[in-house]
């Protein structure tokens, strides 16, 4: 027995998302070439940190597109986990890049580079004042209401931090002329990176995993559900993570006899809904319940626990 529900509509705030990403990757271009000319390591830490604000927002994008799309019988839950499968990629690349550019930091406060103070200046200015549009874009209206908008404004106003630090660095170069500062922004810069690129790395791998969704507890789910009248017994109980933020709960529920001769069955089974959608840390929408007789048990395989 089981709940129909539908997926609900994740394209809030789509357009906004689409423009950011785009004004995102446009200062990502921007920052590398600036890099290049400039030699500044902090630009091009600034722009591994805008590749990182730009997976954020393609998974956020791509979150919100694929929801649209149906289930099929080829793909029961749609491409749902495709963000999770993305953004696992992009977290394993940019935690590359960031250990890439801390080492290259390190060498350089050993042996400095010489760097082009005002080509930094130039290309730091125009990351900031591409980031502070996509604060504004993201806040027009009334704010970032949804949960992607939200994650996405945090994701912004994160890589203003690092364009901020380039300009502080390039300014600290051109007044005092210690090159120095341009590997310290670039340290600065990768403490923004490492520990959201760690965060995002522990929760795709952890549902990819199948673990149980973060703020469940299966010990207090299995309490919840024996408190539920006439049930007696609950195992198999399992629950996972179709994606981030779509937990789902299977279970074998054993009830009194008497409900398969009663009717009491049916008000069990939306009892045990009830109780996972609104009485938990976590509210489980889609869960699938077995009602089993006692009686049941002995022809259970012995994998079933």
């Amino acid at each position: 027995m089981s709940a129909g529900h539908s997926h609900g509509d994740a394209g809030t705030g789509r357009g906004r998302l689409a423009v950011v990403l785009g004004l995102t990757t446009a200062v990502l271009v921007v920052q590398v070439v600036g890099g290049a000319v400039s030699g500044s390591l902090a630009l091009l830490a600034d722009a591994a940190h805008a590749a990182t604000d730009a997976a954020g927002l393609g998974i956020a994008l791509v979150a919100a597109t694929l929801a649209q799309r149906p289930a099929t019988d080829r793909r029961t839950w749609g491409f749902r986990r495709a963000e999770v499968l993305g953004a696992t990629l992009q977290a394993a690349v940019l935690l590359a890049v960031g250990t890439w550019i801390a080492v290259e930091a390190v060498g350089r406060l050993a042996e400095p580079q010489e760097v082009a103070s005002s080509a930094v200046l130039v290309f730091g200015a125009v990351g900031l004042a591409a980031n502070l549009v996509g604060v504004l874009v993201l806040t027009r209206g009334g704010g970032a209401r949804s949960v992607n908008l939200r994650a996405a404004l945090l994701e912004v106003v994160n890589d203003a931090l690092g364009s901020v630090a380039v300009l502080v660095a390039a300014a600290v170069i051109a007044l005092t002329g210690w090159q120095q500062a341009d590997a310290v922004a670039s340290l600065v810069i990768v403490a923004l990176i490492v520990p959201r690129t760690l965060r995002l790395l522990r929760e795709t791998v952890a549902v990819l995993l199948e673990s149980t969704p973060p703020g469940l507890d299966l010990g207090d789910v299995r309490a919840r559900m024996l408190a539920v009248p006439h049930v007696l017994d609950v195992h198999d109980l399992h629950a996972t993570q179709i994606t981030t933020g779509v937990p789902v709960l299977t279970a074998h529920v054993v009830v009194e006899d008497s409900c398969f001769r009663d009717g009491h069955a049916p008000q069990v089974l939306d009892a045990l809904q009830t109780c996972l959608a609104e009485q938990l840390p976590v509210s489980v929408e889609h869960s699938t319940f077995q009602l089993e007789p006692g009686s049941h048990a002995g022809h259970e395989p012995a994998a079933h626990h």
